[in-house]
């Protein structure tokens, strides 16, 4: 682990412990003392990674309860022996996918961010596997993110006009775009690739 890896690490942990005194302390002058931890772990992070602390706050000191994981879902497609990706406005490529919604279920995100994205409808048929972000995509974020990858399957749809992406295309395994590898990488679609040839496909999770 370099400097500013562990110096990102401190802050996460100050931020976690502040959250949770904030949210089960009773002490009117602990819960000070844990709003105060929980700005120095925000201005922390800010010196390291140069960015603005109100944006900073914004994403890091917003949440309120016992810290967890985000849950982020991505849809593996396939036609033909290829892969779909989804063309994202950055001029990248990525497996169709994003935040998971507090009020739907892991399968219910996969279907609707392939149909916000690639205006695909599509069943969630298996999970390929679940991953700890951090130990597979740069750069390392101020939260910790759960991915999940789901094979699925369209059903019907086609591409509409959206914020997100500009369109969708099937690649094969040895030709694939440029990614956008904070979401997904090659080692990732590649998995992908793995466990759609495969019929005894174990959930793989960190």
């Amino acid at each position: 682990m370099d400097r500013n890896e562990q110096w990102l690490q401190w802050a996460i942990e100050l931020q976690s412990l502040a959250q949770a005194g904030l949210t089960y302390g009773k002490d009117i002058y602990d819960h000070e003392r844990y709003e105060r931890i929980r700005e120095i772990s925000a201005e922390i992070l800010s010196h390291m990674a140069d960015i603005p602390l109100d944006k900073v706050k914004s994403l890091f000191c917003n949440e309120y309860g016992y810290q967890t994981p985000k849950i982020d879902t991505r849809a593996a497609i396939f036609k033909d022996g290829k892969i779909l990706l989804v063309h994202e406005n950055n001029g990248k490529w990525s497996l169709p996918g994003g935040w998971c919604d507090v009020n739907v279920s892991v399968g219910e995100n996969t279907v609707k961010e392939v149909k916000e994205e690639a205006g695909l409808e599509v069943t969630a048929d298996r999970v390929i596997a679940i991953q700890d972000r951090k130990k597979h995509n740069l750069p390392v974020y101020a939260y910790g993110v759960c991915r999940v990858f789901i094979q699925c399957t369209v059903i019907g749809g086609h591409f509409k006009q959206n914020i997100e992406t500009t369109e969708y295309c099937y690649f094969p395994e040895n030709d694939l775009p440029e990614l956008a590898t904070e979401k997904s990488n090659e080692e990732q679609v590649k998995m992908c690739f793995t466990a759609y040839r495969s019929d005894g496909w174990v959930t793989q999770f960190d």
